[in-house]
């Protein structure tokens, strides 16, 4: 698990049926590395969240079906990147 920012949303019409009607959402970590995550607790931009990846990321989501990778599982209270 990890501690990422949310600094977006992303829209996504187009999509294959494994990937449902899910909100997406766009991250950053505190290196600057950039990645789309599955979110199904309704994450605010600017927030930071703690996210599962692989198999943890399906078992996730309200359906374990979706095709995702990277999902976010809580919006943490208080955080502090490291200077």
């Amino acid at each position: 698990m990890e501690v990422l920012q949310v600094i977006d949303d992303l829209v996504c019409t187009r999509r294959v049926v494994g990937l449902g009607a899910v909100s997406l959402r766009v991250l950053q970590g505190e290196q600057g590395v950039v990645s789309v995550a599955s979110d199904p607790v309704g994450a605010p931009v600017g927030k930071w969240v703690l996210v599962a990846t692989g198999t943890a990321a399906r078992l996730a989501m309200p359906d374990p079906l979706t095709m995702t990778d990277l999902a976010i599982c809580g919006i943490v209270d208080q955080w502090e990147p490291a200077p």
